[in-house]
């Protein structure tokens, strides 16, 4: 089964490098590139470009290129009428050959703020104004799994027409946020309906054994739906406990993408018989309703070993 993805919610998963697609809008104050991908064994070297046109030979605003040549750097700069810049070298490497990673690229008024693993690394000052942006470029030696934008609290993606897969669907209610702590509660505004769609990005750390994603009605702190990836075990339990007691566990599932040290992408959707579960772009599981009132479930609880990076209601 396809993953079919809400409006406001259209990642590339796993796309072929080299990679080039408009920027459908361009960039603006606020805007978020978020790519979660992994270094290979035989790294030399990987290219970002946020680019002005479509072509390989326009001007460049943001040129962000990881060298692991020895003298491991990360060189910034950008291209303009046919020339380069003067280059912006942090001899600081955030990135680990042979693990995944998390890229978030932040447009901020100053310039482009570098994220990665979580952590603030770099920020390069705009040159070049972003509203020439019109297009995302990757090349080099870099598996990626996932490509986002989000701007605005809404997400897009450039360059999807109208027969997109769920185009039609409702967009994603409320505001993203970032770097969650763990244990944390969420509320969920206006509770859980039909069609709803909760985000959640994150990393399973080094000896991780259990996670756990809590949807819960507040007034009686029953847990409606509760999704337990048990690491060790590689299992993905699901249940629910109304009025004290915990029910029937289930636990059958098409793969298991929490495993230590991997990120994960996971979409829950509310259906209005069940809950249907995406990591990665593919269906994970389902979990059929056994309270149907969606509106008073108003709150997600997330704890155990996990890293939280991003949560959108």
């Amino acid at each position: 089964m396809d993953f079919v993805a809400p409006r406001g919610y259209q990642p590339i998963y796993e796309p072929s490098i080299p990679f080039m697609k408009h920027i459908r809008g361009g960039l603006k104050e606020g805007t978020h590139l978020y790519i979660q991908g992994s270094i290979p064994e035989n790294v030399s070297m990987f290219i970002i470009n946020l680019r002005c046109d479509m072509t390989e030979t326009g001007n460049i605003a943001l040129h962000m290129n990881p060298r692991f040549d020895g003298w491991d750097k990360v060189v910034f700069n950008t291209f303009e009428n046919d020339r380069w810049g003067s280059e912006d070298k942090q001899r600081r490497m955030p990135f680990t050959i042979g693990e995944s990673f998390e890229l978030v690229i932040e447009v901020t008024s100053a310039g482009y703020k570098i994220i990665v693993n979580g952590e603030e690394y770099h920020t390069f000052e705009h040159r070049i104004s972003v509203d020439r942006v019109r297009a995302l470029n990757i090349t080099g030696d870099v598996d990626i799994r996932s490509i986002n934008f989000i701007a605005g609290g809404m997400e897009q993606f450039p360059d999807y027409e109208d027969d997109y897969p769920g185009f039609d669907l409702p967009g994603l209610d409320e505001k993203p946020a970032f770097n969650r702590p763990v244990p944390c509660q969420i509320p969920i505004p206006r509770g859980m309906h039909p069609k709803r769609t909760v985000i959640i990005r994150g990393k399973v750390p080094y000896n991780a054994e259990r996670i756990g994603f809590n949807f819960v009605r507040s007034c009686t702190k029953d847990i409606v739906f509760h999704l337990n990836p048990r690491v060790r075990e590689e299992i993905i339990v699901r249940n629910s406990q109304l009025g004290g007691s915990w029910g029937r566990e289930e636990r059958g599932h098409d793969f298991n993408p929490f495993r230590e040290g991997e990120y994960f992408d996971m979409s829950i959707r509310c259906g209005r018989e069940k809950y249907k579960v995406f990591v990665n772009g593919k269906h994970l599981c389902d979990f059929p309703h056994r309270m149907c009132d969606f509106n008073e479930i108003d709150r997600l609880e997330i704890d155990g070993d996990v890293e939280i990076t991003y949560v959108h209601l």
